[in-house]
Parts: structure tokens; C-alpha cells; sequence
């Protein structure tokens, strides 16, 4: 059965339901057709308008100057019955000819322009700072070609790492302040086939736990005092189809390992002040340099979150335990900082090399590089560096190589390590935030250290 509808009818209907205002004028400037929206604004009815002139029923038209010129006219502010609106005029041809006008109002008042303005600009803000947010995110610095050494822990290292890689379980790093836990968080997400998703970074103990949540899941807009103005989307939500470092993960808060562990177990979130749960897809990395399960024994762990992130456990040997990787450290290393300082230092002699070597690192390779660093800074231009270039702490390094043959090495090691951080604390007379910035390790790093060797009651 055919619609009882015509088409000219049906154009009608639909032209009356448009939110602008439309008016068409013959050649001879009278108004041949206006729709019901205009004739709401003109607070007329179709009788007073139709076959009347243009002019004198729409103030300030300029329809008829269109007629006159041929050119359309977009955009124009035109003032009827004391309301600014936006207007558009565009003539209407036939055979090369003009034959009449359309005139349309894009915007019936001034400040609904404003309105959409702001909420373009609005819109173009937050575009602009998801960009942003996307840059940064996908921004994957390094892969495995970056982890340099020759020695076979850090090659064991690597090998389970990049097996890792190519699972989707979710993995946690091991190792001390400096190792490089999120330079194998980055390769792991390279080399990994969410390689192509965001890699987003948080450290856990860096933001306030009362900001936690809303930085990790985001929230909804008005869900607390200060909120943006449409909420904010959280570090989860950028990581969908990627990887999120979680860094320092033993710092997270007891209340915000509930929440995390659902978000595992679940792979959904909700926002702060939100009731829409979001699915998500993403990938842990963690990283701690911290016991887990001493901190699950004490509880102040939960022992099910634990399990859910040691699925794939890397831990990263401290540099002192990796001699043979200090040389190639040092060449690649020299290079890097050499560019970055804008002075030519590559070459290091084999003394000065031999001391580097024998140095306990308590810092690791972070504190390898300032050391590194701090030379090339003070070195004239390609000079080679030299014993009497590096730092005291470093020359005046030693410990009794005979009670290597008799005790364990990692004894020697620990040895070696309070010795230093003693030594330190007395330079820095007793002033552990001074110590742990010359050792180049956090605090919370410094303490930990402090209660392992019982140094506070020495």
C-alpha cells in the first residue's frame, strides 16, 4: 500500500519540525513560503505574512539585496523584534537566473552562539587534553635492546622477561631503587601484542591515597568538592587494550587493594561518584622494591592481590651482583649523558673503569648515570676520564677482599652496603633525607636498608 504522503506534503512537515527558522521570497521580495518555527519567532500567524513584502514583516532583512546582488550572505547578525539572531541568505537560480531567496536563522539569539561556543571550546579543551593524555600514554620509550649487559643474571633476566612478554598474564618486577623496573616494564609492553595500545604509568607511592582512586579509576562530574566540570577519566580507562605500570605497588593503601583487586578479578571499574560499571581490558605490570610477603605476613598486604600480580615474577640482580655488566653500562651510558651535558666524553680509562667496577652501587645503574653524569659535566671537552675525576665516595671506596674466599658473596655484598650507608650517614650527619639523595635511592629505600642492617642501633 502506497503512503497517502506526497512529497511536497512530507517536505513540508519536515521543515516545520526543523528547530531554524526558514522563509522563502520571490523576485519580487514577497514571502511565497515560511515555515512554522520562523512564524513562532515572528509571533505571526502564515495569513499575516504570505505574499507580503519581506521587508515590511522581517526587520532588517536584506533578502531583497540578495535578490539584487546574487551572492549569498552566511553568517550576518540581524536584529528582529529586539533579538539578535544569526542569519543566512542564499539566492535561489533558475536557468542563470535569480528567481527568488532563501533566508534561514541559524541561531534565534546571539547567546545561543555563545552557548556553542563555549561548548566547542569546551569540547576542543578536552580533545586537546586527551591528545595529550594519549601522548603521553603510547609514549613507550624503551625495549629490550635498551637493557644493556653482558652477564648472565641479567640475560636470565631478560629471557624470562621477554617470555613474559608474550603471555597476557600480568607481571610483577622485583628489584632494588635503580635497577631499571620501568625500563622493563616498557619493554615488556614492546614486545608484547598490546604493543600498539597505551602503556600509562602511575606511582603508587607518589600521589596522595585520599587522590588514589580518582586518579586510577577517574570520577564522575560534582562526585566531590572541587571535581571538573564533566568529570575526569582515570589511568585504567587510558589504558584500555594496553598495559598500566603500577610502580611502587607495596606503597598502595589497604583500602585501594580491594578496589584494584576487584578490577583484576572483574576487569571492570566505576568511577568515584559514579554507578556504571566500565569494562576494561588492560594489563598489570607492577614493580616493588619492597618483600611482598613479609608485607602479606604483617598484613599490610592482601595475600589475594599478591597472588593476582606474581603471575610472571622478574627480579632485577642489583648492579653489585653483576660486575661484568659495568663496562658496557659505562660505554652506552657515556654517549647518552655526553649528548645530553653538550660535552664529548666517550673514553674512560682502565683504572678509573676498575674502581667503577669494584664500587658496591648501593644506588644501582640510576646512580651509575648521575655518577657518570657529574664527571662529563665537570670534564673538559674530550678529555678521557680519569681516577682523580670521580667522586670521593667512589676513590675511597674498599673492603677486605681476603674474607671474599670465606664468606658468601651476597654477605660481602651486605658488608659492603652498610658500610657505605654508614659511612654516608656520618657525612651527612645523621640527616637521612641528605643520605639517600647523595645515595641516590628514596627514602623509603634508605629506611628499609636502616632496619635490615639494625644501623639505628649502632
Amino acid at each position: 500500500m502506497e503512503s497517502a504522503i506526497t512529497s511536497d506534503k512530507l517536505m513540508k512537515m519536515v521543515l516545520d519540525k526543523v528547530y531554524e527558522g526558514i522563509v522563502v521570497v520571490d523576485n519580487k521580495s514577497k514571502i511565497i513560503w515560511i515555515n512554522e518555527p520562523y512564524l513562532r519567532f515572528l509571533d505571526k500567524t502564515r495569513e499575516d505574512v504570505l505574499g507580503k513584502k519581506v521587508m515590511d514583516i522581517i526587520d532588517n532583512t536584506r533578502l531583497h539585496i540578495v535578490l539584487g546582488t546574487g551572492k549569498e550572505e552566511i553568517g550576518d547578525i540581524q536584529e528582529i523584534n529586539e533579538s539578535k539572531v544569526i542569519a543566512m541568505r542564499i539566492p535561489i537560480y533558475e536557468n542563470g537566473k535569480v528567481i527568488g531567496a532563501v533566508g534561514r536563522i541559524m541561531f534565534r539569539d546571539v547567546t545561543e552562539l555563545d552557548i556553542l561556543a563555549q561548548k566547542v571550546h569546551k569540547f576542543e579543551y578536552e580533545l586537546d587534553y586527551y591528545k595529550k593524555a594519549l601522548k603521553e600514554v603510547r609514549d613507550v620509550k624503551y625495549n629490550f635492546g635498551n637493557i644493556i649487559g653482558a652477564s648472565n643474571k641479567i640475560k636470565g633476566t631478560k629471557y624470562i622477561a621477554e617470555k613474559a612478554a608474550l603471555t597476557s598474564s600480568n607481571v610483577l618486577i622485583y628489584g632494588e631503587s635503580g635497577t631499571g623496573k620501568e625500563l622493563f616494564a616498557h619493554a615488556i609492553h614492546a614486545a608484547s601484542h598490546r604493543a600498539m595500545g597505551p602503556f600509562v604509568k602511575v606511582n603508587c607511592g607518589a600521589i596522595p591515597s585520599e587522590l588514589l582512586e580518582s586518579e586510577l579509576f577517574g570520577y564522575e562530574e560534582g562526585a566531590f568538592t572541587g571535581a571538573k566540570k564533566g568529570g575526569k577519566i582515570g589511568k585504567f580507562e587510558l589504558a584500555d587494550g594496553g598495559s598500566i605500570f603500577l610502580d611502587e605497588i607495596g606503597d598502595l593503601p589497604l583500602h585501594m587493594q580491594v578496589k584494584l583487586l576487584r578490577a583484576i578479578q572483574e576487569k571492570v571499574i566505576e568511577r568515584v561518584g559514579g554507578i556504571k560499571s566500565i569494562i576494561l581490558d588492560v594489563r598489570i605490570i607492577a614493580a616493588t622494591n619492597r618483600d611482598l610477603e613479609q608485607l602479606v605476613s604483617d598484613g599490610n598486604f592482601r595475600e589475594d592481590l599478591y597472588y593476582r600480580l606474581n603471575v610472571m615474577n622478574i627480579n632485577i640482580p642489583p648492579l653489585r651482583e653483576r660486575e661484568e655488566d659495568v663496562e658496557p653500562l659505562v660505554r652506552h651510558l657515556l654517549v647518552k649523558v655526553s649528548e645530553q651535558a653538550g660535552n664529548y666524553v666517550n673514553a674512560i680509562s682502565k683504572d678509573a673503569l676498575r674502581y667503577l667496577e669494584r664500587y658496591a652501587w648501593p644506588g644501582n645503574v640510576r646512580e651509575l648515570e648521575n655518577v657518570l653524569e657529574r664527571t662529563v659535566n665537570l670534564l673538559d671537552y674530550g678529555k678521557e676520564i680519569q681516577v682523580e675525576d670521580l667522586p670521593i665516595k667512589i676513590k675511597n671506596f674498599s673492603f677486605d677482599f681476603n674474607r671474599i674466599s670465606h664468606s658468601k658473596l651476597k654477605d660481602v655484598m651486605d658488608a659492603v652496603e652498610k658500610k657505605t650507608i654508614l659511612e654516608v650517614l656520618e657525612r651527612a650527619g645523621g640527616n637521612k633525607s641528605e643520605t639517600a639523595k647523595i645515595l641516590d635511592i628514596s627514602r623509603t629505600s634508605l629506611y628499609e636498608k636502616i632496619w635490615k642492617y639494625n644501623i639505628e642501633k649502632e
